[in-house]
């Protein structure tokens, strides 16, 4: 599956497209399939380091 990943702090260059493993829904959790997301100017203004 496709995810937008952010590794690092930075503006909109540090989004990098990446391929990801099919995520699994825990006890008491529920997995719901998203066909888009947005993000705007602000989001990407708001990058926290992300390991």
């Amino acid at each position: 599956m496709c995810a937008v990943q952010i590794t690092r702090f930075g503006g909109p260059k540090v989004m990098s497209v990446v391929d990801v493993r099919e995520s699994e829904a825990g006890p008491g959790q529920q997995l719901y399939e998203g066909s888009s997301a947005g993000v705007n100017f602000a989001d990407t203004h708001h990058c926290l380091s992300v390991n």
